[in-house]
């Protein structure tokens, strides 16, 4: 990779840290893969995750995969600033060119970055979408929140992109309540991305579907990922979903990376146990 890709990073991820309760120095040494466990045997503290560290590119799809409990949704929740960290930095380039720490900023520059420069379509969508709002209502609120004021280009927008989604325009004023349960995940997938943001986090968003609107959910993902080129982290425990969206893919177990690489490689030629274990389990 020349020297100018590795510089045209969106996001950077350095050391990212979150440890549940009291711990102490030993903490992060005594939990993890090589131990077996995430708890620590001193303090009785949950280490979620602890040392992440990776950089995602511009266009790139980034999956993390994991069994339950292995941190992978933590990393995206204190990136997307839902849970506070324990430790550690991260730079998004469009953010003040990547030259300061987004986790130790103010809630309010914090709630900019979330309204104009992220976008995070939540496993169940009752965490993304406002249930007392209209599907085009929900879509106005992000763009109000990202500072769109004109009416007519709201619904104009809103329009657009429940079209683009597979959602009937005409019902565009009824409640998400009233929608299936796939039907519910396109309009949060239309309201994550209705400001175009750069950055956009998939939260185990086809747990919970069938299997028929699970394929069309992804059909969908990618064909946005394509025609917009956004940079996307998509997080699962089901590796037919990574294979089927990312480019490369960091492998999680007990909070820590144990394997990271280009998607088919990791998929074709395993190299840790865990990673191993994982992939015969979807042959």
């Amino acid at each position: 990779m020349s020297s100018s890709i590795k510089n045209d990073w969106v996001l950077k991820v350095e050391n990212l840290t979150k440890i549940y309760g009291s711990y102490s120095d030993e903490t992060i040494a005594l939990t993890g893969p090589q131990r077996g466990t995430n708890i620590c045997p001193i303090t009785g503290s949950i280490v979620a995750c602890a040392n992440i560290s990776f950089e995602l590119y511009p266009g790139e799809v980034l999956g993390i995969v994991g069994e339950s409990g292995s941190g992978k949704s933590t990393i995206v929740k204190q990136l997307f600033f839902d849970m506070e960290v324990t430790n550690g930095n991260a730079y998004l380039k469009p953010y003040k060119n990547g030259t300061v720490n987004i986790l130790t900023e103010s809630n309010q520059k914090k709630r900019y970055m979330r309204n104009h420069l992220m976008g995070m379509v939540y496993q169940n969508p009752r965490d993304g979408l406002n249930f007392s709002f209209t599907s085009g209502g929900n879509i106005a609120e992000k763009l109000l929140m990202a500072d769109m004021f004109h009416v007519g280009k709201i619904r104009e927008r809103a329009s657009s992109l429940l079209s683009k989604t597979e959602v009937p325009v005409a019902r565009m004023d009824d409640l998400p309540a009233y929608f299936s349960g796939g039907m519910q995940q396109r309009v949060q997938i239309s309201k994550a991305i209705a400001n175009n943001p750069p950055l956009l986090f998939l939260d185990e968003i086809t747990s919970g579907l069938d299997v028929s609107v699970q394929a069309k959910v992804l059909d969908l993902i990618r064909g946005l990922q394509r025609e917009l080129g956004i940079a996307m982290i998509v997080v699962s425990h089901d590796l037919s979903v990574i294979r089927m969206l990312t480019d490369r893919t960091l492998v999680l177990k007990d909070g820590r990376i144990v394997e990271r690489g280009l998607t088919d490689q990791i998929l074709q030629d395993p190299q840790h146990e865990y990673t191993q274990l994982l992939v015969s389990s979807l042959l």
